[in-house]
């Protein structure tokens, strides 16, 4: 057997909601892209690093794909887009609980022309209502070409079949040196990273359209106390100025969950003692602003 390392980049997509997130995460052992049943949480390519004996994988979780003419999800399909074109690999993440139809029908025939390095996990075995068979079908139809030994049934909840999964993606990658240092497990800097499990918070919190109303900010982000102590000023900006309140909550009862939440999750992935100045603020209809889009998802 030979002792040649592997090297890979590998888009994740598929459908909103499919578990695209959660098993990013599973893959790489750490809370690597934020999570939530509001579709398309995920805004950007986010990366999540996998280190093994055998090589190096990177994954770049995407935006879920859906059809939609507005200018917000046409700039997440473009970010999608661009992750497929450019990955050595694509892994193509399915929800067995959920039926195809033309939204999925639509995703498989843009990945079509990827059938040569495509890997797909069938995820959400473990959930009730999961058709499996009916699943791998859909895949079989689409890519009639695609070897059975790529279509790989997953729980990304519980870990079900990840490690097949990544077995899996290693034989396929190519012969190549680490992208990132063996420590690595993301590459997102610290400000971004900050705001991602803010703003994962406040849409786990608010109801129905306003997680998409909104975005975080790490405005300042600084370590005192020699190195000690993170200190964060951060902002929810929401479109509309009566969306504040919704934000804040009676007697501010909201903003302090969200900040809670957000300071313990933080205080799991960093050492530091962190201190998080949580406040809201409006920047009007940006989700129609093209500066702003670019500046939000362009990262």
């Amino acid at each position: 057997m030979s002792d040649e390392k592997k090297a890979a980049f590998v888009a994740v997509v598929g459908r909103p909601s499919a578990g695209k997130s959660t098993l990013v995460n599973s893959l790489c052992g750490a809370k690597v892209a934020i999570t939530s049943p509001v579709p398309q949480t995920t805004r950007n390519s986010i990366r999540g690093i996998v280190n093994r004996e055998a090589g190096q994988l990177v994954f770049v979780d995407t935006p879920g794909q859906h059809l939609s003419e507005r200018k917000l999800n046409k700039k997440l399909m473009d970010v999608a887009g661009r992750a497929q074109e450019e990955a050595d690999l694509v892994l193509y993440v399915l929800d067995a609980a959920r039926a195809a139809g033309v939204e999925e029908s639509a995703i498989a025939s843009r990945l079509a022309p990827f059938q040569d390095r495509l890997v797909a996990a069938i995820n959400k075995i473990d959930k009730k209502g999961a058709d499996t068979d009916a699943t791998r079908n859909f895949l079989q139809e689409q890519f009639p070409g695609l070897d059975a030994a790529r279509i790989i049934p997953v729980s990304a909840l519980k870990k079900e079949g990840v490690p097949a999964l990544l077995t899996r993606l290693f034989a396929l990658a190519a012969p190549g040196t680490p992208f990132y240092p063996a420590e690595y497990y993301t590459d997102q800097d610290l400000p971004f990273r900050v705001a991602e499990i803010i703003r994962e918070k406040a849409i786990n919190r608010l109801r129905e359209e306003l997680p998409h109303a909104l975005y975080v900010e790490a405005a300042d982000t600084e370590l005192r106390e020699n190195g000690t102590l993170l200190w964060v000023r951060a902002f929810i900006v929401v479109e509309r100025e009566s969306q504040k309140g919704m934000v804040v909550g009676k007697d501010g009862a909201l903003i302090r969950a969200i900040r809670n939440a957000a300071l313990a999750e933080l205080k799991r992935i960093f050492d530091w003692n962190i201190y998080l100045d949580l406040r809201v603020k409006t920047s009007k209809d940006w989700r129609h602003d093209d500066h702003t889009l670019k500046r939000l998802i362009d990262r």
